[in-house]
Order: structure tokens, then sequence, then C-alpha cells
């Protein structure tokens, strides 16, 4: 399943997205999927998450302004993100701190990897666990910003079966909630060929929330390269069990 999410529109119409973005992290296993996918259309590569990437009927519309937060350096917190997220997690996680992926990877600027939040939870975070680092990625999209990117791609549609010669994710389960929205479940071995940048296996959740916006998490095992922060995880940092538990939690998408 293709994992490339083209985030960047209209600079007024650009709300919950980086100048230098998480997909830039993402970029490289991109390319490798696309030249081995034959006609991969631009429906099926929007239709999957972080993303990010990945709740309840709180959600927050097209018509909220985002929040915006800078991250200074590769490794510089911003702790009160950083201990909300924190406050979700299952005890046993590892130690939680947000990072900018487009600084510590793409040596991005200050400036560059500004971001422009629209969840308020949006973000990345390294979790340093065992000697590991890993990642989990916040991203959260608005209908309007979807409606726009997907080019007329319904959004009930089942990212576990993509069709258009798509293959479908590893061990994918689509779940139907009561109240109208729908949960995707997926694992991705990060597989695509040899590079100076390697992701780790991830698993990755994609809740479709009842206004059409959507909420993607992505949980890394991390990377590796000569920039890498640390070992892989030797498990994404949260289990599947645990992962569908964040992705569901109000404090996610609750509204500004």
């Amino acid at each position: 399943m293709s994992d490339v999410r083209e985030l960047l529109g209209r600079a007024a119409e650009d709300a919950g997205h980086p100048v230098i973005s998480t997909e830039v992290v993402y970029a490289r296993a991109a390319r490798v999927r696309r030249r081995r996918r034959a006609a991969v259309s631009a429906v099926a590569v929007c239709a999957v998450a972080a993303g990010a990437f990945a709740l309840p009927g709180l959600t927050a519309g097209p018509e909220d302004s985002p929040r915006t937060a800078s991250v200074a350096a590769p490794v510089a917190a911003d702790g009160d993100r950083a201990e909300r997220v924190a406050a979700l997690l299952p005890d046993g996680v590892g130690a939680l701190q947000q990072v900018s992926l487009a600084q510590i990877i793409k040596n991005a600027t200050p400036a560059q990897a500004k971001e422009k939040y629209y969840g308020p939870l949006d973000g990345q975070y390294a979790v340093r666990r065992d000697g590991g680092v890993g990642y989990l990625t916040i991203t959260l999209q608005s209908a309007k910003f979807l409606e726009k990117k997907r080019g007329g791609f319904p959004p009930e549609a089942d990212l576990c079966h993509p069709g258009n010669g798509e293959p479908a994710p590893t061990d994918c389960v689509r779940e139907a909630l009561p109240d109208g929205r729908v949960l995707t479940l997926w694992s991705d071995a990060m597989e695509y060929g040899a590079g100076t940048l390697q992701w780790g296996p991830e698993l990755v959740a994609r809740l479709t929330l009842k206004d059409g916006s959507e909420l993607a998490v992505r949980d890394s095992t991390g990377f590796e390269s000569d920039r890498s922060q640390g070992p892989l995880l030797k498990t994404p940092p949260l289990t599947r069990e645990q992962l569908r538990a964040l992705v569901l939690r109000p404090e996610l998408v609750a509204k500004k």
C-alpha cells in the first residue's frame, strides 16, 4: 500500500502541514514504492495515512485555525505537548520527546522545519527505550484539505483492499465503529530497497472521523542512517492494542 501523502497545498489552505513536512521523511521509501508499483493512481496514493501516519465524535473542523509550534533543534522538546501525549500512553512505553524529523533527517533549519499543527497533539515524537529510538507521529487532516487531495476518492473506501493493482497492506483490519467512525490498522515492514536511510518496521493507524477529517498515527521502530539518534527498537513503541487505544483518545482531536 502506497505511503505517499501529498501534504502541500496552497499556502492559505495549508493548515496542519509543515514547510518541510513529516512526509518528506518518508520520501525515499515512497520513491522506491512508486518505481515498483506500476499504474498507481493518485487516488490510491492519497488514500493511505501518516502520518502519518492515523477518535471519538469530537473533531477539529476545517474552519478551525491551526495551532503553530516550532521545534528549535533536532531533539528540542515541546514539553507541554510531549507531556500531554505521554500522559495518554501506558507505562513502560519509554521516554517521550518531541522532535523535528525534518531537522534530524533532512538537516532543515528551524525556520524550514516550523510546523503548523491542525490537531491539538499533532507532532513527531522520539521514543527512547532499552537503548533504542523509535518514533510516534500524530497528524490530523481536515475534511476540506482531504477532499481537495483525494480528487473524488470516497472517504469510506476500504484501505485494506485498495484495488487498482495496489497490494493490500499486511495484517490490515478495518473496523467500523458504532458512532460512524472508521478505524484501519495495518503493519508495514518498510522493506523498500537499500539506501542511505532505511526505516524499520512500523504499525499505522488511520481513523476517519464523522465530519470527513482523518487522524493518522505512525508507530515506528525508528530508522538507520548516519543521522540516526540510536538503534532501532525491537518492536514499535506501542503494541497494536495500545496504538488502537491511543488513536481513539478524544484528546487527539479535541477542538481548540
